[in-house]
């Protein structure tokens, strides 16, 4: 991972697991052992899964700038769907209170997408490659 990249990914970590904290509490007060598991459940998956992406899709842009828009997409659609799946499965769950596990998961997810913009914004990254060379022309 380039430097940036792991800029990006501890700017957006960090808030989300201190939100991630804040909620797993809050939910032990509210709902007791069951909402504080599952919280903790949610945090954890919002992490992973954005985690995973930002690896992808920086390992991507070292292969080729083209190839990183596709990654950031492909790894978009893959998240979407194992979660609709991992919600699905765990549908009529007792063993965590799903409703904490639901709200920390939307929570963490504008959370971690805020901080991760904020990081994209306040860096310093070039949009065009000023050593390359212009094709069909020659040196001067």
């Amino acid at each position: 991972m380039q430097a940036n990249d792991v800029r990006v990914l501890r700017s957006a970590a960090i808030p989300t697991f201190a939100v991630g904290m804040v909620a797993v509490v809050a939910s032990l007060l509210m709902a007791g052992g069951k909402g504080a598991l599952g919280a903790a459940l949610g945090a954890l998956l919002v992490g992973v899964f954005f985690s995973i992406s930002v690896v992808a899709v920086s390992y991507a842009a070292r292969v080729s700038p083209q190839l990183m828009a596709i990654a950031a997409m492909v790894s978009y659609l893959v998240k979407v769907v194992v979660i609709m799946v991992v919600l699905n499965a765990f549908r009529d769950t007792t063993a965590w209170n799903t409703m904490a596990f639901a709200w920390t998961v939307v929570v963490c997810t504008l959370v971690w997408t805020g901080f991760e913009v904020r990081a994209f914004l306040k860096t310093k990254m070039l949009y065009v490659d000023p050593e390359a060379s212009v094709p069909g022309k020659g040196e001067s």
